[in-house]
């Protein structure tokens, strides 16, 4: 298993990975199907995002394939540059290897080097596992977002989370 950093030419393999991110769980935000994205649209966001000192987006690749990825997205202002909003999806054929951890020693690693000081992410109160992982990986509770999402018909609490680096 290679972790590495995106490149403009992975973008057909990480939409594809998405969407099978949205059809196999929940705790991802986009629904089935909801995903419209192109693959030229793709490209021209991992390009733009990847001419950003403060943003990357770390996958996981397996003879060829795209198994699962972490994104940093850092903000734009002053204020707020040393700041990344971080998403993570893995499929659930490679769940429970070992790539979470990867993923965040990786993010950890670049996080510190391109000068990030906070990273931010949001999990569904309900999603024990993730939330276990996050606090394992140096992350706090810092308040609940109340009805945060609608998932199958019903509301859904979500924790927000950061960690302070170094």
């Amino acid at each position: 298993m290679i972790i590495r950093s995106i490149r403009e030419d992975d973008s057909g393999n990480f939409l594809r990975l998405c969407q099978q991110l949205d059809q196999e769980t929940q705790f991802m935000l986009f629904e089935p199907g909801e995903r419209t994205t192109t693959v030229e649209q793709q490209r021209q966001r991992t390009q733009a995002m990847l001419s950003e000192q403060n943003q990357n987006i770390f996958v996981a690749e397996q003879a060829g394939q795209l198994v699962g990825f972490l994104g940093a997205f850092g903000e734009s202002l002053q204020r707020n540059r040393h700041c990344a909003y971080i998403v993570i999806g893995i499929l659930q054929a490679f769940a429970g290897q070992g790539l979470s951890t990867q993923f965040f020693q990786a993010l950890d690693e670049w996080a510190l080097q391109h000068g990030l000081h906070r990273l931010e992410l949001t999990v569904m109160c309900h999603n024990a596992q993730a939330v276990h992982l996050y606090k394992k990986m140096g992350f706090q509770i810092e308040r609940i977002k109340q009805d945060s999402l609608l998932v199958n018909g019903a509301y859904v609490d979500g924790f927000y989370m950061a960690k302070i680096l170094g």
